[in-house]
């Protein structure tokens, strides 16, 4: 397993869900649920190809809803106002880990290469506590950005299951 490199970010959010520990997961692997919820609130997001086993792959595009909306204003990584990522399930525990390999589909440099998520989801007394660390983040991604585009995503994921 390679280590992250120094040279690049890493962020950690934490997030409460009232919902089981197994619905969650579930949540995590189901494509049509993956569509509703895994994506910042400024985007939409279309599920390309999706096989939620330990080595299998996924293609999935993020559209900004407003350019305007962007980091910088700018657009996508991918395309003037996609974000195209395209990666692997590296590990399955069932159902407290999701280990995930992503890659933005770019010819912008400071976009490219692996980034790492792992998801780890603990029994709280309110429902399921959900830890989502990125590692090797790319160098083109403000940690911030990184930050509350996951926030986003999870709260969507609490109003879902909630």
């Amino acid at each position: 397993m390679a280590e992250p490199s120094p040279a690049r970010a890493s962020t950690q959010v934490t997030q409460l869900i009232k919902a089981p520990r197994e619905a969650v997961y579930r949540a995590f692997l189901d494509s049509d649920m993956v569509a509703e919820w895994q994506h910042p609130e400024n985007m939409r997001l279309q599920v390309h190809s999706f096989d939620p086993r330990e080595g299998g792959t996924f293609r999935i595009s993020l559209t900004y809803r407003d350019l305007q909306e962007s980091p910088d204003g700018m657009g996508g990584k991918s395309s003037g106002d996609s974000d195209t990522y395209h990666g692997r399930f590296e590990r399955l525990i069932p159902p407290s880990t999701i280990v995930e390999v992503v890659e933005f589909e770019t010819q912008q440099p400071e976009f490219s290469g692996e980034m790492r998520i792992t998801v780890r989801l603990a029994d709280v007394e309110e429902g399921t506590e959900i830890t989502y660390l990125c590692e090797d983040i790319p160098p083109g991604v403000r940690p911030e950005d990184n930050i509350a585009g996951c926030q986003s995503s999870l709260q969507r994921l609490a109003t879902l299951l909630e």
